[in-house]
């Protein structure tokens, strides 16, 4: 009776096991891809030039209040009290401008990196998805954003189909 209730078991399981060695997985590391590709290359470029305008503008506000500082140390003792105070209100000023300045471009500096990262990482998953569908794939991992302590040689490496899918050489 127990052998045939582990025959059974085995008839049922068989059919099971053999269905799951022919799924497939995939692999891939789309870092290795985006940093390849020409419109990542031109995105960081265009970004690289957006941040030194950036830079550029607060070392100038920066080397105008230094200057004013130093004027106004200079003749701190000499001004009458008035003018002193309209001085000191006037640097508060120049670094809360400069501050918000500061905070102002990073915020845009992310805006612009999301907007220029988005297409990219759109056109990859796309890529990723007609490979997945064209091959059969049931599954696709990314190891570059997914922790996956071991991949086994069934899993097949597609981040070469990827690049040629997008157009990188």
């Amino acid at each position: 009776m127990l052998k045939k209730i582990v025959l059974a078991v085995a008839l049922i399981a068989l059919p099971v096991l053999g269905a799951m060695a022919q799924q497939k997985f995939a692999h891939l590391t789309a870092q290795a891809v985006i940093v390849e590709m020409a419109e990542y290359k031109k995105a960081v470029s265009d970004l690289e030039a957006m941040q030194k305008n950036y830079q550029d503008e607060l070392q100038r506000t920066q080397e105008e209040f230094n200057k004013k500082y130093q004027e106004y140390v200079a003749q701190a003792d000499s001004l009458p009290r008035n003018i002193a105070e309209r001085r000191q209100k006037e640097l508060q000023d120049m670094a809360q401008r400069q501050e918000q300045f500061q905070q102002e471009a990073s915020q845009s500096l992310q805006q612009a990196q999301q907007e220029a990262m988005n297409p990219i990482i759109e056109k990859v998953q796309k890529a990723v998805e007609e490979i997945g569908k064209a091959e059969g794939y049931i599954y696709i991992f990314d190891l570059s954003s997914t922790s996956i302590p071991f991949v086994g040689a069934q899993s097949v490496d597609i981040t070469d189909k990827v690049k040629a899918k997008v157009g990188v050489k």
